[in-house]
């Protein structure tokens, strides 16, 4: 599947970008980055390269509203082909809005700095009616679409991208929303097929990891400062962040067939 080494010549560039949260700053350190290694590359390619944006854009850091203003804006950008996964953290917003949850809820996963990034203020804990309503009135319907068409998985070619994980032994089509946005140990701790290999962020440590068949891109940005995205060519992986914008070979072992259980 994947290893360092050279990259293949005709193969599509592909990038993936782990949890943002809030932390435009580093998005706008790490997407001017890309555009600067896709023109060092230029020569190897033949076709406009992917960019994945693995999920939660929201919460905890300190500019949502900022970063889906700055999402919405890369989609114009002609040099990519962008596309968005879901995040439980969207999931949560789009909830609240509709009345699903209740604020403090939302509160408890991060909501709190969503809700300032738009200019809503929480006056106090009986407040999280009006709060809700005064969100509704501040979110722009480009940002309420771009929210509510976000992807549940994406597949390129041997590559599976998805926000959190999925269920060991279930079928792709038969995966739950769920799964798809929240599950953690179950997948982190199952073999995977040799047949994809996944890309996914949602449970963070301070810097990127792997295991044989997975990469997660979560690299805790709104705590650390570092937002990491993968660079995928031929069979190599490289590795890029915030800090360093500078792509560093990334090795990690293929999957391998186990019999009776599967991810």
């Amino acid at each position: 599947m994947f290893s360092t080494g050279a990259a293949q010549g005709g193969e599509r560039l592909i990038y993936a970008i782990g949890d943002i949260h809030g932390r435009a700053d580093l998005l706008a350190r790490l997407l001017p980055a890309l555009k600067d290694d896709v023109r060092r590359r230029r020569d190897e390619e033949r076709e406009r390269p992917l960019v994945v944006f693995l999920g939660d854009y929201v919460d905890k850091g300190p500019q949502s509203r900022v970063v889906i203003d700055m999402l919405l804006e890369f989609t114009g950008d002609t040099d990519f082909e962008p596309r968005f996964l879901l995040g439980n953290h969207e999931e949560t917003l789009l909830d609240f809005l509709a009345g699903r949850i209740r604020g403090r809820t939302w509160a408890e996963h991060g909501g709190d700095a969503t809700l300032r990034s738009y200019g809503v203020h929480l006056a106090g804990e009986a407040d999280w009616a009006d709060a809700r309503e005064r969100l509704r009135q501040a979110v722009p319907s480009a940002h309420l679409r771009f929210l509510e068409n976000l992807e549940l998985m994406i597949e390129a070619d041997d590559l599976l991208f998805v926000h959190a994980g999925i269920r060991p032994g279930v079928p792709l089509d038969q995966q739950t929303t769920r799964d798809l946005l929240w599950i953690r140990s179950d997948f982190l701790k199952a073999p995977v097929t040799p047949d994809r290999f996944i890309v996914h962020g949602h449970t963070p440590r301070d810097n990127v990891y792997g295991a044989p068949g997975r990469l997660c891109l979560d690299s805790a940005a709104y705590m650390s400062g570092r937002l990491s995205a993968g660079i995928f060519v031929g069979d190599r992986v490289e590795i890029m962040d915030s800090i360093s914008l500078t792509p560093v070979p990334f090795a990690i072992s293929p999957a391998v067939p186990v019999s009776g259980s599967s991810v």
